[in-house]
């Protein structure tokens, strides 16, 4: 028993003396190698989201006769500025485009509330989005006003229409919209239930926090966070997806692994047939993602926390169709993303990103030479996708005045060890608690955002619960927004 205790009592120095030396902090990061110096948007509308919401209230309770005959007169203007804007090529300033969006958002309550004329104005939606790509060809991409007016349309209608969705009865609604059949010459094959072709770029929104955060965290929040490039075989036409994963780097996932791994939604986008290299060579599609596909095969590519564009020997998720079309001289991206607040700076430089100027999957969808094809969401995740959004939403902008996320470093040396194991782990092409280009630092960093993250998470959907008791229908994303706020709040006294 004294041999046993003075063992013991040998050993106990030495465990301390190592916890002390895995208690011994990083170095700073590395910093920000380059500012966006631009200003986020801001919609400033609060007073027109509650007026939207009395409205919904109104109508819902008025003779279904009054409503559609208000509604034949909203859709007459509707019609009346989207034929304009589609007989005409417009600068992105023209006031039509302020009027197809409002009065697109004056539609919104009515139709949430009679429910009849949902498929009319999805049709409307994407007769008006698909106008508005075929505007952007002929605007300045990376001027405030052409990135504002896009922005609008594209994020504003899709939101309204989301709002009307959620409000149908049981939410039931066909996940899958199809919204423009864009010609391809590439191979192509299904993936829930869209017919997809080789070349096209899958934009989607994971189920994780970090998805939620490289959404929202752009100078243009957005409902996406990763972007994966289809590679469909030409004899067997079996499609896979090349995508970069922060534990594994750039990989191949079959579409089993691929649904496998948790998505809110997702968006097909594909090369404009009209493009002046794709005229030329309609295979180019097939063509890059064979290149991106056997790259991902012939070695190993981290993933690039840095988010740096000039560094090639490892890429973060846009970086894969990027250099698979850039490798044909397609440049993606003509809008470029841009993150601009400086505590949010500081903050996504904590978890290894140093440049602010680079490719965010939410503004792929931007770019003129692509068309979108489809869109695909089911009623349960979106509105996980809202919840999601809105609480990151409030965590960001709790960063921006200054609140910080602080880790227990007391943690430190078991994240360490950790860390270590996943090393090792790594070496077996497996992967390991803490993603391969994380420190045990960052690993306890993005820890704590998760779990800050969760908690008010959880107290904003007890408010949400409570709600729909209270008043009978889903709540909106900004009613949401203020439950999350209450729900910080909370958390934080």
């Amino acid at each position: 028993m004294k041999r046993t205790r003075k063992v013991i009592l040998s050993i106990v120095p030495l465990l301390l003396a190592g916890y002390l030396l895995l208690m011994i902090p990083d170095g700073h990061p590395s910093g920000p190698v380059s500012k966006a110096g631009n200003k986020p948007f801001i919609w400033n509308k609060d007073d027109l989201w509650n007026g939207l919401e009395k409205m919904f209230l109104q109508e819902k309770s008025t003779d279904p006769q009054l409503r559609n005959t208000l509604l034949i007169k909203l859709k007459d203007k509707a019609e009346s500025l989207a034929g304009r804007s589609e007989r005409n090529l417009l600068p992105p300033d023209d006031p039509v485009f302020d009027g197809l969006l409002y009065n697109f958002f004056s539609m919104a309550p009515t139709v949430a509330a009679g429910k009849e004329q949902n498929d009319w104005f999805i049709s409307y939606y994407n007769r008006v989005r698909k106008n508005i790509k075929l505007q952007s060809q002929h605007w300045d991409m990376n001027s405030v006003v052409a990135r504002n007016t896009i922005y609008k349309l594209l994020y504003g209608m899709r939101a309204a229409v989301e709002e009307v969705l959620l409000q149908s009865p049981g939410m039931a609604f066909n996940p899958a919209m199809f919204i423009s059949d864009e010609p391809s010459a590439t191979p192509e094959a299904e993936i829930f239930g869209i017919r997809v072709h080789s070349g096209d770029l899958l934009v989607s929104r994971g189920g994780a926090v970090v998805s939620a955060l490289i959404s929202r965290g752009n100078d243009y929040p957005g409902n996406f966070s990763h972007v994966a490039l289809i590679y469909v075989d030409e004899k067997t036409h079996v499609p896979y997806l090349v995508e970069a994963h922060i534990e594994r780097g750039v990989a191949i996932s079959s579409v089993k692994q691929y649904i496998t791994d948790k998505k809110l939604r997702f968006m097909v986008m594909r090369p404009r047939a009209d493009l002046p290299l794709l005229t030329s060579d309609p295979g180019i599609p097939q063509k890059a993602a064979e290149y991106m596909y056997h790259k991902a095969l012939s070695k190993h590519i981290p993933y690039d926390f840095k988010m740096d564009l000039k560094d090639t020997t490892a890429m973060f998720c846009s970086e894969v169709g990027s250099r698979a079309y850039e490798h044909y001289g397609i440049h993606l991206w003509q809008a470029i993303s841009t993150i601009s607040t400086p505590r949010i700076v500081n903050l996504l430089n904590e978890f290894g990103v140093e440049n602010f100027v680079t490719m965010m999957p939410s503004d792929l969808e931007y770019d003129p030479q692509l068309s979108v094809v489809a869109e695909w969401r089911d009623a349960q995740t979106l509105f996980k996708d809202h919840v999601y959004n809105a609480v990151m939403d409030v965590i960001l902008e709790n960063t921006a005045n200054g609140q910080e996320i602080r880790i227990n470093k007391w943690m430190l040396p078991f994240a360490r060890l950790a860390k270590g194991y996943s090393v090792l782990l790594n070496l077996m092409s497996k992967e390991g608690p803490v993603p391969e280009g994380m420190s045990a630092t960052q690993g306890l960093k993005n820890k704590a955002f998760e779990d800050l993250h969760a908690q008010v998470r959880i107290k904003t959907e007890e408010k949400i619960k409570h709600f729909i008791e209270k008043n009978g229908y889903i709540p909106p994303y900004w009613q949401i927004l203020v439950m999350a706020r209450e729900s910080y709040n909370q958390h934080s006294q």
